[in-house]
């Protein structure tokens, strides 16, 4: 986005953070008629979001009031949802809680990661944003209120978060590898190393401990859980690149019959 600003000859600001008389009086000058935010991680004050005349909106990758917050693309996948989508809303000081101009859904494929869902939504976003801003500009957006009794949320990602619990079902297994798949990856641990794992299917019960690695083929590496089992088709030892399970056994030693976790 920066660098298409500075080819279009369009100023770019980088403030620390979204405040301060110095910032403001510097939006002020642009005297902008709309402000649009999209996958900004700060709370901004009412004097910016009031500063332009139609207001300011935001792109929001979830289908509000479900999965207010920081990470919703992911929220989506880890909740096991088979639907979810985009909102245009107007933006308020709390957060998301804006009402609503137009949502537009999409199914959630039950092989998605959240990396290529929210490649799939940013485009959704970008032909919604226009759709509403069209509608905002010729004076027919209808916008509605949220219903805070129905709003749900979903925080941060940390490291901790992505840790693979074994113990668990297949199915919240697997819905965890993809939901962090890029990013952080969810993780395990391998013979004292942290071990991502990418590309889960579920498969059928299987009679083995949880964290056993039943079997590696060309396939991928079929793993018990606490009910269930996970055949994942990549992953990345620390400071290694992504690799196939039989690379990895070649290479790394990584076999049936070991226990991760």
């Amino acid at each position: 986005m920066k660098a298409i600003a500075i080819e279009e000859g369009i100023p770019v600001l980088q403030p620390e953070k979204p405040r301060g008389e110095e910032f403001i009086a510097t939006l002020r000058a642009f005297e902008p008629d709309i402000s649009v935010v999209v996958a900004y991680g700060h709370l901004i004050p009412k004097a910016v979001l009031d500063l332009p005349p139609s207001g300011s909106f935001n792109v929001h990758a979830s289908l509000l009031p479900k999965l207010r917050g920081a990470a919703p693309i992911q929220g989506a996948i880890l909740g096991g949802f088979h639907e979810t989508g985009v909102t245009i809303m107007r933006m308020v000081p709390a957060l998301d809680a804006g009402p609503i101009v137009l949502q537009a859904a999409t199914p959630i494929a039950e092989d998605e990661t959240s990396g290529e869902l929210q490649l799939r939504l940013s485009e959704l976003g970008a032909l919604a944003l226009i759709e509403a801003m069209t509608l905002i500009s010729l004076g027919r957006a209808h916008e509605e209120p949220q219903d805070d009794a129905r709003a749900t949320y979903a925080g941060k990602i940390d490291r901790d978060s992505a840790r693979i619990d074994w113990t668990q079902r297949a199915p919240i297994i697997s819905r965890s590898i993809r939901g962090y798949d890029p990013k952080p990856g969810a993780h395990t641990m391998h013979r004292g190393e942290p071990l991502k794992l990418f590309g889960a299917r579920v498969l059928p019960h299987t009679n083995h401990a949880p964290g056993k690695i039943v079997e590696i083929d060309d396939a991928g590496m079929i793993i018990a859980c606490g009910d269930g089992a996970v055949r994942v088709t990549q992953l990345q030892p620390a400071g290694k690149q992504r690799m196939t399970p039989r690379e990895a056994e070649r290479g790394r030693g990584i076999g049936a019959g070991e226990k991760l976790g």
